[in-house]
């Protein structure tokens, strides 16, 4: 099946794009948003520039001391810039089906890291989410999706990764017997 996706039913390939594209334009919004931040206040204030230094500070995951020095330094802007255009490249890589293996694992990359800042251990509503989470969230359930992707190369499926790699060789079919 790895080099075969005739394996696949037509819905089945469909399914497997579709997640990949919607996946895609997730990450690639977000970061647009955080380079662009074109928001403002309820009273018509200009908000400034995303930073993920709340988030880094309200981390309690196992990393926690890590993600908390990292709120306070002056590395800061470059990090912020960098986690932004990661997901910027990430987004068109699955959104295009261009060299998506790479950006599937720069996704679980992404999304690994989000999970350990704030890994859900309290199973209670928690302010700023929008339900109650124990141990798997959005992060979490993303991931597994990235990985469906990335175990089933949906850049041979359809995208520019096909277009890259060629036509698929033609498999002569075993003759039936009669």
């Amino acid at each position: 099946m790895r080099d075969n996706p005739e394996t696949l039913t037509s819905p089945q390939q469909v399914a497997l794009v579709v997640l990949r594209t919607l996946i895609g334009w997730h990450f690639l919004y977000e970061g647009f948003f955080k380079l662009w931040r074109p928001a403002w206040t309820r009273d018509g204030t200009l908000l400034g520039p995303w930073s993920s230094a709340g988030y880094l500070r309200a981390a309690t995951g196992p990393l926690a001391e890590v993600f908390h020095r990292m709120a306070g330094s002056s590395w800061l802007p470059a990090i912020d810039h960098v986690v932004a255009i990661g997901l910027v490249l990430v987004g068109f890589s699955l959104m295009l089906g261009l060299f998506t293996q790479a950006g599937c694992v720069g996704a679980l990359l992404l999304l690994d890291l989000f999970y350990v800042a704030q890994v859900p251990t309290r199973g209670l509503h928690e302010p700023g989410n929008e339900g109650a989470y124990l141990f798997v969230n959005k992060n979490l359930v993303e991931a597994a999706a990235v990985f469906a992707v990335l175990a089933f190369r949906t850049g041979r499926l359809a995208g520019l990764d096909r277009l890259r790699r060629g036509p698929a060789p033609v498999r002569p079919r075993a003759m039936e017997a009669a």
